[in-house]
Formats: structure tokens, C-alpha cells, sequence
């Protein structure tokens, strides 16, 4: 359970890089060289790398994938497990956690493409994304619209805000947060979430609150090891950021209040983001039952964006939002397809 993301992947039989990012440029049975196409993992809100590969090799996307003759790149969001390395500050700084996934769009994703293109020799890659690893792609592509040229297509799992986290957007309720803590502690879940502890069925239906119903799907047997790698830490600003956009219901930047606005933006308001400007092909997946990314959402998502090359649900009446990387059977559900459309393009 206190395996890092490259040694799970060792001990699964893959070969694996630590870069700036994770890599594993092959499947386990490669035997010669060759050419293959690149696809970018981005993880979801408090998670890491480590979420593509938390499964058995038939399951998990990472190696799914890389069976297929991707070669597989898994960035980690500034401030996770994985991620506080800082030219200048160091993570018990406070200024080291004024960030949000604005920073993360134009920032974090724009250069692991370019350093996973540079790297590889490639121009473009297939982008996958989980929850923030989609929102940070929207507005990338609003803020940066020429890496719609680096990206052949997007596979994408459910993003909207996260409603049930609106009361952290009030001042107060930050300021609690940040003084206490800016990287959430990673050490418990997976002792009180294990299969055999008293505690264990407290610790499902937390989950179940959180992303919505599913327990025909909850994958017991790991789920100890995945909470022993979540929460991977954020900032209090990321959280704060989704709440705003629930709040106004808007895809807007970050608010900074009326004279931090000022200064941030030259305006009272923070400016919108533009999902006109997403013009590379977009693959949604999302389920019925997921209470982060409701299907109301993805449908008002998929009305906004120009070019949905596919919309589709989930075929199981409850997939909640961790059931995407989370769940016993994520390749019948959704891998599968996800290889499928990124085949197409």
C-alpha cells in the first residue's frame, strides 16, 4: 500500500520512467521498437498519477493503454504527493499554495505537452482526462487556443463544479482551512477504509455521499490502497475556485473579489472562459448517477463545445464519479470504449 506510482507499475511487470511526469513507453509484452502514439493521463481533484494504474493490468487505463501501443505519460497537478517542487518556495510557504487550476491550465498542462512532445519527437498526443484533468483542459484550450494543434483528441470523464463544496467558497471558511492546513493529510484512510475494519462501511458511504451511489461497483479489494495514495493534496484555492463557478454558475476564472479583481484581471468581475475555442475532437463519458459531474451538466458542457465527437453514457444505470477510475470493471464500463474512440482519430 505504500508503494509509490513507479513501483506499483514495476510490480505489475511494466517498464516504467520518472521524468517531471511518470511514463510507461510500452506494454509488457513488447519485445521490438517502433513508433507509437503518445496519450497524456491527467488525474482528478486530490488525486495523482497513481489513479490510472490502481487496478489490475486488464482495468487500469495506464496499462490498458499501453498494451494497446500507446505510450502512456501521467502528469501530477502542482501540489500533490508528487508535485511540490518549487524554483523558489517551499510548500511550507503559504504564498507556495496561492494557486488554483487556473494556474494548473495554463501552466502545469501546457508544458508537460510540450516537455512529453519534446521528449518523444511527437506534434500531438491523445489527451485522457478525469474530473480536474478536464477542466484544466477546457480552459487551456480557451486561454492557449494553438494547442488545439497538439491534441489529436480528448477523451474526457465527467467535469462540472462540485456542489456540495459551495459553502467553502465564503471568506471565513477558507481562512479556517488555510490556517490549519494547504495540503490535506494523506495517512488514515486506508486503515479505516480496509475490507475488514468496523469502520469500513462508514468509510463507503462517505464515498457514496461524495460522488454518488454505486456499491455494486465499489472495488473493496483495492480500495485500501487507493485511499493509502487519496487525498494526494491541493490547495484551499482549488477548492474555493469550484465552488465559485457552482455559485455563479459560470466557467469563469478565479474570483478574486472586487479589487483583486481589479488588479488580477483590469475588471470588477473575472473574465469567462471560452469553450468555443476547444476545437479538437472531444470524447465525454460520463454516468447516471455521478453527483460531481451530474448529467445535466455534461449535457449543457456538450451544447458548448464545437466539436463532440462522441457523448456517451455510461451503459449502467449507477456509475457514480469515481466509478471512472475507481470501480471493479472500469474497462467494460469505460476503457474499453475510451480505446475504441481514441483508435478513431
Amino acid at each position: 500500500m505504500n508503494m509509490t506510482t513507479t513501483e506499483i507499475i514495476e510490480a505489475m511487470g511494466y517498464p516504467t520512467e520518472i521524468h517531471h511526469l511518470h511514463r510507461i513507453p510500452h506494454g509488457i509484452n513488447r519485445t521490438t521498437g517502433g513508433d507509437r502514439p503518445v496519450a497524456l493521463l491527467q488525474h482528478c481533484l486530490l488525486c495523482s498519477s497513481a489513479d490510472y494504474i490502481m487496478n489490475t493490468p486488464d482495468q487500469a487505463l495506464a496499462y490498458v493503454l499501453a498494451d494497446a501501443g500507446y505510450d502512456v505519460w501521467m502528469p501530477n497537478f502542482r501540489g500533490n504527493t508528487y508535485s511540490t517542487n518549487h524554483v523558489e518556495l517551499d510548500p511550507a510557504d503559504i504564498k507556495f499554495w496561492a494557486f488554483s487550476w487556473d494556474d494548473m491550465a495554463v501552466n502545469d498542462v501546457p508544458n508537460s505537452i510540450d516537455y512529453i512532445l519534446a521528449t518523444t519527437g511527437h506534434e500531438d498526443l491523445y489527451y485522457v482526462g478525469w474530473s480536474m484533468g478536464t477542466t484544466a483542459f477546457w480552459a487551456m484550450m480557451s486561454e492557449l487556443p494553438e494547442y488545439n494543434n497538439k491534441v489529436r483528441d480528448n477523451g474526457c470523464h465527467g467535469s462540472s463544479g462540485l456542489p456540495e463544496l459551495c459553502p467553502w467558497s465564503s471568506r471565513g471558511a477558507g481562512a479556517i482551512l488555510r490556517r490549519h492546513r494547504h495540503h490535506l493529510n494523506t495517512a488514515g484512510p486506508e486503515n479505516w477504509c480496509d475490507s475488514e475494519s468496523i469502520a469500513a462501511d462508514i468509510c463507503y458511504n462517505f464515498l457514496f455521499i461524495i460522488a454518488g451511489p454505486d456499491s455494486e461497483e465499489l472495488n473493496e479489494e483495492f480500495l485500501p490502497v487507493i485511499l493509502s495514495h487519496t487525498p494526494a493534496g491541493s490547495s484551499v484555492h482549488t477548492f474555493n475556485h469550484y465552488a465559485q463557478t457552482v455559485m455563479s454558475g459560470k466557467f469563469q476564472k478565479y474570483d478574486y473579489g472586487l479589487l483583486g479583481n481589479l488588479n488580477h484581471y483590469g475588471q470588477n468581475t473575472p473574465p469567462l472562459y471560452n469553450l468555443s475555442a476547444v476545437t479538437a475532437p472531444i470524447g465525454l463519458f460520463w454516468g447516471q448517477t455521478d453527483w460531481i459531474a451530474p448529467p445535466q451538466d455534461v449535457a449543457r458542457l456538450a451544447d458548448e463545445l464545437p466539436n463532440v465527437a462522441l457523448n456517451h453514457r455510461v451503459d449502467k444505470d449507477e456509475f457514480n464519479h469515481l466509478d471512472f477510475g475507481w470501480c471493479k470493471h472500469p474497462y467494460e464500463y469505460v476503457n474499453r470504449h475510451v480505446v475504441d474512440f481514441l483508435a478513431k482519430f
